[in-house]
């Protein structure tokens, strides 16, 4: 199994990360933040992963720390469970509903690390989570994981239904790209 665990502590966060690539989607997720654990609990569902993921964070200060802090710990998980990328897919999208609101998340596992994230939400929060730190979330995740990702809200009224359509959809790319299909590097230059 493609599996790995990371644990970061740092003055602002202390944080343990089980990811098993090949799993079942079953996931135990206890940020402090619930909007947050909610949307981690969706990815790992709709991605088949098994995912833990424990944090203590200043929450005092804000969820900023704790967000980003959370993205590096897994984007290093899901880099590391990848192994040499021999084999993978590489390269997948998935057009996701949530009622009114439809995300495209269009992802290849280049070693390039790029994100573009366009998604217009209209409330500064979701419960606890203050919504600018989707973004840095991502973007942590795609540089420690090494990944480039489009993400776009393509329309939708609902903040909540558009930022849970997007981290089903992730779920389902990560799941997907990750697929072996093969037994070779999936690039014409022999390396990814």
């Amino acid at each position: 199994m493609r599996a790995s665990t990371v644990e970061r502590k740092t003055l602002e966060t202390d944080i343990f990360v089980a990811l098993n690539i090949d799993g079942t989607g079953q996931a135990e997720i206890s940020t402090g933040i619930g909007f947050f654990d909610h949307m981690l609990t969706l990815m790992a569902f709709h991605g088949k992963f098994d995912l833990t993921i424990r944090c203590q964070g200043d929450l005092e200060v804000d969820t900023h720390h704790t967000v980003e802090d959370i993205g590096l710990a897994l984007g290093q998980a899901f880099l590391e469970s990848l192994n040499d990328k021999k084999g993978i897919r590489r390269y997948a999208n998935a057009f996701i509903p949530m009622d009114e609101s439809l995300a495209r998340v269009v992802l290849d596992i280049s070693n390039r690390p790029y994100l573009i994230y366009k998604a217009d939400l209209k409330k500064d929060y979701l419960g606890q989570m203050d919504t600018q730190n989707f973004e840095e979330f991502l973007r942590a995740f795609v540089m420690a994981a090494k990944l480039t990702l489009h993400v776009e809200v393509l329309y939708g009224n609902n903040d909540h239904h558009k930022i849970e359509a997007v981290f089903k959809a992730l779920g389902r790319v990560l799941s997907e790209a990750s697929d072996i299909t093969g037994d070779r590097i999936s690039s014409s230059k022999g390396v990814l």
